[in-house]
């Protein structure tokens, strides 16, 4: 059994971390940090846990794990990792944003791997440290990823609506029911902090001219927008190509041929279909020389913590579906 610690385990990201590994037929969750809810039992923070645990809160951390996740707040990672001597032998899957790009993935002598298993599965399962995805980053990527390796990506116009527990769960104007509800807004126009690492991860596959993340020349050009709705993503990008449909179609069947939550739909896809599951869903649709690109993702499951738990199956050589069978809330 893989011995798992947790650090953060109060917010959204790390209740569903629980959830999944409570259920995962190789993992042992050996403690639970949280200092400002030591001695509380795990159900009185989450409630759905209620007769699936016991298991108490902790403040005090333990090398005696194979592997730590980092639920934490983004710069509170690296903070952690500062104030805290973690064993050289246990590996890190971090879900903050802290060690994602190029520039900040070798911290305190250990090297972050960009934890996206669609591009980087080779490199995870040598890896030590993972650096888990964005949300909004996994959806839109995955999205694009077969045009990347095609050489075909130039001006990307991309548009996402995500739910409220994007937005995590200290409360806030716009996280509040009263807000959400028949409401969306448009946030972070053209400026979202997930642009860097999608086209970090575009330019890994693209030859030529690398895409921009600053919106000047080539590049992503996107707008994130809150919905009146708690979970899943839903992107929509759009992109000139001038190769015919039945080629782009074939590019994305034979570059998700061997994914594992990955899957490319002939018909119209829709939230429902990935609530509650590790999924990616993509559909194409073409007018002239426009692709739009669709696709689906739960935030909270393959855009943090259902995706962490697919990365550590890879660090271990586990089934990569390990724990991860789950059916979509669909009505």
């Amino acid at each position: 059994m893989i011995k798992v610690g947790i650090v953060g385990g109060a917010g959204y990201t790390g209740g569903e971390l629980i959830r999944l590994l409570l259920n995962h037929p190789d993992a042992n969750i050996r403690f639970v940090h949280s200092t400002s809810n030591a001695g509380n039992a795990l159900y009185k923070v989450h409630a759905d846990l209620l007769g699936e645990t016991e298991l108490l809160f902790t403040a005090e951390l333990s090398n005696d794990i194979d592997v730590l996740f980092l639920c934490m707040g983004h710069g509170d990672a690296a903070e952690f990792l500062k104030e805290n001597t973690i064993a050289s032998s246990v590996k890190l899957i971090d879900l903050s944003q802290d060690f994602r790009l190029n520039d900040s993935a070798i911290f305190n002598d250990r090297t972050f791997v960009y934890g996206l298993p669609e591009l980087n599965k080779a490199a995870i399962v040598n890896a030590q440290n993972i650096a888990n995805p964005g949300c909004f980053a996994t959806a839109i990527q995955l999205g694009l990823l077969p045009l990347a390796k095609a050489g075909v990506l130039a001006d990307i116009y991309t548009t996402g609506i995500t739910g409220s527990t994007g937005a995590g769960q200290g409360l806030s104007n716009t996280s509040h029911f009263s807000w959400r509800a028949n409401n969306i807004e448009a946030y972070k126009t053209l400026a979202h902090q997930h642009v860097k690492e999608i086209t970090q991860s575009l330019n890994q596959l693209q030859a030529g001219d690398p895409l921009s993340a600053s919106g000047e020349g080539n590049g992503l050009h996107f707008v994130p927008w809150r919905g009146d709705f708690t979970r899943g993503i839903y992107i929509s990008s759009i992109v000139e190509i001038g190769l015919p449909f039945n080629e782009v179609k074939q590019l994305y069947q034979s570059f998700y041929a061997g994914a594992a939550f990955t899957v490319v739909s002939d018909k119209m896809i829709n939230l429902k279909q990935v609530v509650n599951t590790n999924k990616c869903l993509i559909h194409l649709e073409k007018q002239g020389n426009k692709l739009v690109v669709h696709s689906a993702i739960d935030n909270l499951l393959k855009g943090a913590s259902g995706q962490a738990i697919q990365n550590m199956n890879l660090l271990f050589g586990l089934n990569e579906k390990a724990g991860l069978k789950l059916k979509a809330s669909y009505f």
